[in-house]
């Protein structure tokens, strides 16, 4: 298998983008041994593999990314207090569930992740390549995030986003957009760029500071924004719309 991190995937999330199963599906199967890379049985999810050349097999059949013209790529403001995965073990809300039945059956997968309290503008699509494109660190797309702080906000900590922080775990963050809102009624917006894929970037950022988010809402991802879509809602991305996320991707 090739050896250039820039164009391998996590053995799990390349299965799941494949619609055979969620990402803990796929580990079940790498551990019971169903899972085959280049025709060798593999006892790590977290495998390296390389969509372009690697053949992955489950039970025998070889799987891949789909990618057609009838390829469905829509967006959904993410409320708070849903998962963003297709099922959750504990029973609470998923994003799948917002969708419509004849849209579920399409089974359109979650292009990257925006956490339980998160809100706003989550992409799913089943073009499994470009979901792979999306989400893969090589063809990371700014987001743009609007965050609301309790308080106000110290010019020390936007300074420190702006240049690249190193979070108290060691973790080392690139440089961040930040520019500050006009303070209303005991609050202080942000609005902050991301060309970087940290779970839970901005949350860790702001805790590094002892600042209070209140909402903390995604409004921009490459290309498509959010609009007026309100919390819960969700519509097919134009013609246009796709073919500018394709275009910033490569396809």
């Amino acid at each position: 298998m090739p050896n250039a991190p820039s164009d391998t995937i996590r053995l799990n999330k390349f299965i799941a983008q494949c619609g055979v199963a969620s990402r803990r599906g796929a580990d079940d199967m790498v551990f019971a041994g169903r899972v085959t890379v280049n025709g060798k049985t593999v006892d790590s999810p977290g495998l390296q593999v390389d969509p372009a050349t690697d053949a992955v097999a489950v039970d025998g059949k070889t799987i891949g990314l789909k990618t057609s013209a009838g390829e469905l790529t829509l967006m959904l403001h993410k409320p708070v207090e849903t998962v963003t995965t297709a099922s959750d073990p504990q029973g609470r809300q998923t994003v799948i569930d917002l969708l419509p039945p004849e849209i579920r059956r399409k089974r359109p997968f979650p292009v990257g992740r925006l956490d339980f309290f998160s809100e706003g503008l989550l992409l799913l699509t089943t073009d499994g390549d470009l979901c792979y494109r999306l989400t893969h660190p090589k063809y990371h797309l700014p987001k743009v995030y609007v965050v609301t702080i309790r308080g106000s906000v110290p010019q020390k900590a936007v300074q420190a986003m702006r240049n690249g922080m190193t979070l108290k775990e060691g973790e080392k963050l690139a440089p961040a957009k930040v520019r500050l809102k006009k303070p209303i009624a005991g609050t202080q917006q942000l609005e902050i760029t991301l060309i970087q894929g940290v779970n839970r970037q901005i949350r860790r950022m702001c805790d590094e500071f002892g600042l209070t988010i209140l909402r903390l809402r995604r409004v921009q991802q490459g290309p498509v924004t959010l609009g007026s879509l309100k919390p819960g809602a969700w519509r097919e991305l134009t013609a246009e719309e796709t073919a500018a996320l394709k275009k910033e991707v490569g396809l």
